[in-house]
């Protein structure tokens, strides 16, 4: 297939795509000021997450934990996640805002593009205040990080903004699917998670159609060079998800948690197995480079 017939291919899917997640979009999606029951109390003894995608779950240090402190970390790694997911999605409305800028207002690519803003905007409010409920403070990402993604999110375009947005869904797409049917997670977070589940899955779709797009045709050193600042962005994504302030909250030495956390083989599984859809794609979408590879085994998503 040549270049220009694979363009030609993408062209003609792209608006059948958007047409459909539309079409999702006006008939399954949910309002998170009604969907949760913000007034009722927080059970004392349920979790934040479930336990197996706590940080220190399997290590000598969780068996040392009490109960009370297992509850503790798991609510602080949940509202450190989605602090992470609420400052990614704002980096996420950016960059898509100026993907879309003076394109057709009629083209359905257009519009589903500011229903996932929109969408993303409901979702950074329910997280924020399922924080907020928990008494939990924002966390963020390293100083030094946040002022990289200032760059990031001003000139990363095309695949790469893609690509970067869907390391960032998928991987928390799978935590939420085991959060929501967690029996004893917090039924605020059981409840978020499936909302974020349902309609992030039209984003994911959304973002591989577009990187599938952008990759129709391209050289093999902007292959190269996407696949590697992608595999960048994941590793800082992927290492920033949980504070290690979550640690001094639940009353634990940092320095040995931290460690801890680590070297815990568990977590190490967990998140192979969580990143091994993303993988298969970007190896389809020829984004998984030797470089990228080395990229993501050094953050275990491979």
């Amino acid at each position: 297939m040549t270049s220009a017939t694979a363009r030609s291919l993408h062209a003609t899917a792209e608006p059948d795509v958007s047409r459909r997640l539309l079409e999702s979009s006006a008939t399954l999606s949910y309002d998170p000021a009604t969907e949760i029951d913000w007034a009722a109390p927080l059970p004392e003894g349920q979790y934040g997450l479930n336990p197996e995608w706590s940080t220190l779950y399997g290590t000598p240090l969780w068996d040392e934990m009490t109960e009370e402190q297992r509850v503790t970390l798991t609510r602080h790694e949940v509202c450190s996640i989605m602090s992470t997911g609420i400052w990614f999605e704002m980096i996420l409305q950016q960059m898509i805002l100026r993907d879309q800028y003076v394109k057709d207002p009629a083209n359905p690519e257009f519009q589903f593009a500011l229903t996932e803003i929109a969408d993303e905007c409901r979702h950074s409010i329910m997280f924020a205040r399922i924080c907020e409920k928990m008494g939990v403070p924002a966390y963020f990402p390293h100083r030094f990080i946040v002022e990289a993604a200032r760059l990031f999110k001003s000139v990363a375009g095309g695949e790469v903004a893609y690509g970067g947005t869907l390391v960032a869904e998928e991987v928390l797409d799978v935590m939420q699917r085991d959060w929501m049917r967690g029996e004893n997670v917090l039924d605020i977070v059981r409840t978020s998670s499936r909302i974020h589940v349902v309609e992030e899955s039209r984003h994911m779709k959304f973002a591989r159609q577009e990187i599938r797009e952008h990759m129709a045709g391209v050289s093999t050193l902007r292959r190269r060079h996407s696949a590697a600042l992608i595999a960048a962005a994941a590793s800082v994504i992927v290492r920033s998800l949980v504070n290690h302030g979550v640690y001094r909250a639940a009353g634990l030495d940092t320095e040995r948690a931290v460690a801890a956390a680590a070297n815990n083989e568990h977590r190490k599984s967990m998140m192979r197995n969580a990143c091994a859809g993303l993988m298969e794609f970007l190896s389809e979408a020829g984004l998984l480079t030797r470089s990228a590879t080395a990229i993501y085994q050094r953050v275990d998503m491979i």
